[in-house]
């Protein structure tokens, strides 16, 4: 029953996710709360690998959670579910695309779907940010609590590494993926040395 359950869940993530990988996050994540598969911590350590190893981010995702709740089969069929809807309507769209590329109604169509794909990808930087530069969930009262109290609730190391990535990314240009290792390594040396 929960293989069919993740297929489904998939399924439906795969199919009414427009905007890539990480406009997925927001409802994987409702959808793993939802059933209890994982906490946020491990799910933001799984968008993280998810987001470090080769492929598209939502089967990464996909496959991982498929793996932590259900085993081997488990991560095959949250895979499969996922993988699906993009399938099914690349074909078709592929098909019909270019032939109604310049109608109005397909660009209408886009003009209002961009700003969903806005909104989708910053919910997932807020998530991302929420559970890897505070010590607690997002509220009102933490808002109001980093005024007066930023180190109890202020993830200071993460903070550290997160701007000195930006500044490497933006500044120095320094490659996406030797950022990340850099970053591995400070955190081991921040969180586990120190």
């Amino acid at each position: 029953m929960t293989y069919i359950k993740l297929w489904f869940t998939f399924l439906k993530i795969g199919l009414f996710s427009f905007g890539g990988g990480y406009a997925m996050i927001p409802m994987i994540e409702k959808e793993i709360e939802r059933n209890g598969w994982l906490s946020a911590t491990e799910f933001f350590d799984i968008i993280a690998i998810a987001e470090m190893t080769p492929g598209p981010i939502a089967v990464n995702s996909a496959t991982f959670v498929g793996y932590k709740a259900a085993g081997i089969l488990g991560g095959l069929f949250a895979t499969i579910g996922v993988s699906i809807p993009s399938l099914v309507l690349i074909l078709i769209i592929s098909r019909y695309f270019f032939k109604f590329q310049n109608h109005p109604l397909n660009t209408a169509m886009f003009y209002g779907i961009r700003p969903v794909i806005a909104g989708l990808i910053t919910t997932a930087a807020v998530f991302v940010s929420e559970t890897a530069l505070f010590k607690e969930k997002l509220s009102m009262d933490l808002l109001i609590k980093i005024f007066w109290q930023p180190l109890e609730v202020l993830n200071i190391e993460s903070i550290f590494i997160f701007l000195v990535s930006l500044i490497a990314l933006k500044r120095f240009k320094l490659h996406p993926i030797l950022t990340i290792a850099l970053s591995g390594v400070l955190g081991i040396l921040l969180f586990y040395v120190f």
